[in-house]
């Protein structure tokens, strides 16, 4: 009985127009559009009738409909400039439809049968709006009309016998059904009221909603809940999936019927690919002159270094450790294939004296036990395993975006006056989560919407503020290198421990949101980060006096220079002297040439972080707020630098190479002008003039092909607009400079000086 109820038939429904009541209030015409759901499913929908109160569709669907089917039309008006206006709505029901029309159905051609019908449209309020024209054909095969009919007849003598022997039943039953074969019971929070005109609609307490179509019971192991937003999903048991979409039998059924016959077709497929390779085995294999079973000899050993997978779907892989590739097919397939090929040029094979196969080099002047035939044929198949700077920058960012909040944005307001102060009040004061969202800068004063080219702007003045040595926090490294490291003498400030928290914050911030900052950190700093050891050569590059004394008392004997050290090391700082044990009792034990290489690493051990252990703990502290460390592993100290600083060294060409035009061509005398301009002036101007337009006058690794926009990649852009008395204006979200068609070089060059050197702020059009 259920298969029967549940069973499915093609039905074309033409919706050929609408007689419909223009509603109070309305000045203008719409377009007027149906939708036609059959039973809850997805709708469909006809084409909008420009400006009429009788549109004309003639618009076909093709539906499927079992015999307790609920046709509902809905018709709304479609508006240019606001929301769609719902106009009205009837529902049919298929089964009382065919009831009525069983006996005079007309018959169009074929085994094709026509019933027309004329539908009243009612509003919210219950009042008549309209009517559409419908023509139902039934029976695109020969079995549907019949089968629709004779399950109706069936109903209606099963209704009939059970109305004799209970009266006040059927006519429930009747009344509840609107003449129909017995349906299911309602799911659960649904409930069957009937309208002032004795239409029948229902009532969903779940979700506190009603609708004219029968609701169907959920599949079995399904339930409905609610999101804190109030809006119903459903949940499968099953397969611990949800989704939006009122689940029913037959979708349901029909999804695992699909599921089926794709799980089916990828066995097929497997078995067919592993049947070719075994082929492929037993065709290299030499023939076995005896087998006691009849089958194959024992499976050889795999060669040294490689291990046999399988994966979930039972596919069969092998892995080279040695080269970290795998690859589908067998390497003994490949080796025996490979011993056919000829030795690549300058190779020869070669025998030890027990035996053992080995190869020659001679270009190389090396010898290896590995076929150089099984190796090139190796790494030209698999998955390599990748460790360029690309590979490991394209791994961070994945990391960064999976741990971003996609929605929201986490709105911070500055003055370009006091860009560290107030960073430092509210960055504080914000969850480090909350960080993870979408920037949104402004400035106080400036009109400037953010769609990344302020957030770059905001980390390069705060980074040239914060990281500014006149604040105590940071100190150059030496008198010849402007590279930043921690102050020891930053305890001046008695909140200096906060201050480098927000700095960690800030330098995480900017790895996070890929942007990048004004100065840069010696390496040593950069190793620290990475917790990578540090050695004496790293002293080099920031006291290179203290590197050739530790150089000199490890390349000189200590004994005949008469010099007496000790574990211990005087250290000035803000005037005070203190002495600093690299040991226990430090003080008392004498260097020998027995322990002075001990000496030398807890010396070089201690340079780095003499004064400012708790000033870089409170740095990684607010850094791994943001970005753990872990991320970082795959880096080293130099790629760590690229990613946070960026390159500022300008190649024109690739410039040039990596610039669209809009309203101008390469061959105009405004653009030849231009790339004149960047040619004559010095690397600072071009900076300013790349900050003018980016946001920041620093490049990414790949270099002007890589500026990052709005909505990702976007290359530098010059556009012809204004006048040419007006000055270029910039949009660093979109990294466009609009260039006034200016009639000489020399008042392009005034003008773009004047632009990139005495303006400041951004305003919005």
């Amino acid at each position: 009985m259920g298969t029967e109820q549940n069973r499915l038939h093609q039905l074309k429904l033409l919706l050929t127009n609408a007689k419909l009541k223009e509603p109070p209030g309305l000045f203008t015409k719409g377009d007027p559009y149906a939708e036609v759901t059959v039973d809850g499913q997805p709708p469909h929908r006809t084409d909008p009738a420009k400006g009429t109160w009788e549109p004309c569709w003639n618009h076909p669907f093709d539906l499927l409909v079992s015999k307790s089917s609920e046709i509902e039309i809905k018709v709304y008006i479609k508006y240019r400039f606001k929301n769609d206006l719902y106009l009205g709505s009837n529902t049919i029901n298929l089964a009382e439809l065919l009831r009525q029309n069983s006996s005079s159905l007309q018959r169009n051609s074929g085994n094709v049968w026509n019933i027309d019908k004329h539908l009243t449209l009612f509003d919210k309020s219950r009042n008549n709006v309209g009517a559409v024209f419908i023509t139902f054909t039934i029976g695109r095969d020969a079995n549907t009309l019949n089968s629709l009919l004779s399950s109706l007849q069936v109903a209606s003598t099963s209704a009939a016998g059970s109305s004799n022997s209970s009266p006040a039943a059927s006519r429930a039953h009747s009344q509840e059904n609107g003449g129909t074969e017995e349906e299911e019971p309602l799911p659960q929070g649904w409930e069957t009221k009937y309208d002032q005109n004795g239409r029948r609609y229902y009532v969903d307490h779940n979700s506190r909603t009603t609708s004219w179509s029968r609701p169907k019971p959920l599949p079995a192991g399904w339930e409905q809940r609610q999101d804190p937003r109030g809006r119903p999903y459903y949940v499968d048991h099953n397969t611990r999936t949800t989704t939006w979409q009122r689940p029913t039998t037959q979708n349901v059924a029909e999804f695992q019927s699909w599921r089926r016959q794709l799980s089916d077709n990828q066995e097929a497929n497997r078995a067919n690919l592993e049947n070719r390779y075994a082929n492929s085995s037993s065709d290299a294999e030499p023939t076995s002159g005896y087998s006691g079973t009849g089958s194959s000899s024992s499976e050889e050993p795999l060669p040294s270094g490689w291990e046999k997978r399988v994966m979930d779907n039972g596919r069969v892989y092998y892995v080279n450790h040695e080269t970290r590739t795998t690859q589908w097919e067998d390497p003994r397939v490949q080796i025996k294939k490979a011993s056919n090929l000829p030795l690549p040029p300058g190779w020869e094979e070669r025998y030890t004296a027990d035996g053992t196969k080995y190869f020659v080099d001679h270009n190389t002047r090396s010898t290896t036990f590995q076929d150089p035939r099984v190796a090139i044929s190796a790494t030209s198949s698999g998955i390599h395993y990748e460790r360029s700077y690309r590979w490991k920058f394209g791994q961070f960012r994945h990391l960064c975006s999976r741990a971003s909040l996609p929605t929201g944005h986490i709105k911070i307001t500055v003055s370009r006056n006091s860009v560290f102060e107030d960073s430092f009040n509210q960055i504080l004061n914000i969850p480090p989560q909350d960080l993870k969202r979408r920037l949104f800068i402004s400035f106080k004063g400036e009109e400037g919407l953010d769609y990344g080219g302020l957030a770059r702007e905001w980390f390069f003045l705060l980074s040239h503020e914060m990281l500014n040595p006149m604040y105590c926090l940071f100190e150059y490294a030496s008198k010849n290198n402007y590279s930043l490291q921690i102050n020891p003498a930053s305890p001046i400030n008695p909140h200096h421990l906060t201050y480098f928290k927000f700095v960690g914050r800030i330098i995480a911030l900017a790895l996070f949101h890929n942007k990048y900052i004004d100065k840069g950190f010696t390496l040593p700093f950069y190793k620290r980060i990475l917790d990578k050891p540090l050695t004496m050569l790293d002293l080099k590059s920031i006291d290179e006096d203290f590197y050739n004394s530790l150089k000199w008392v490890k390349e000189n004997d200590l004994e005949e220079c008469g010099l007496e050290l000790y574990f211990a090391h005087e250290f000035e700082v803000l005037g005070k002297v203190e002495i600093h044990e690299l040991k226990p009792g430090g003080e008392d034990i004498l260097v020998t040439e027995e322990n002075k290489e001990e000496y030398v690493n807890l010396m070089v051990s201690w340079r780095f972080t003499r004064g400012v252990e708790e000033q870089f703990k409170s740095f990684l502290e607010g850094f791994n707020e943001i970005v753990p460390i872990q991320w970082l592993q795959y880096f080293d100290e130099r790629e760590l630098e690229l990613i946070l600083v960026g390159i500022q060294d300008f190649d024109i060409n690739d410039w040039q190479e990596h610039t669209i035009y809009r309203n101008y061509r390469r061959s105009d005398k405004q653009i030849q002008w231009f790339w004149q301009f960047v040619c004559d002036i010095s690397d600072e101007q071009r900076s300013r003039l790349l900050q003018f337009v980016t946001g920041t006058c620093r490049l990414p690794i790949g270099g002007f092909c890589e500026l990052m926009g709005s909505n990702g990649a976007q290359k530098f852009c010059i556009e012809r607009v204004g006048k040419e008395n007006w000055l270029p204006r910039s949009h660093t979200c979109f990294n466009r400079l609009d260039l006034p068609p200016y009639r000489s070089y020399e008042q392009l060059k005034e003008k773009l000086l004047f632009a990139i050197e005495e303006t400041e702020g951004f305003g919005q059009e």
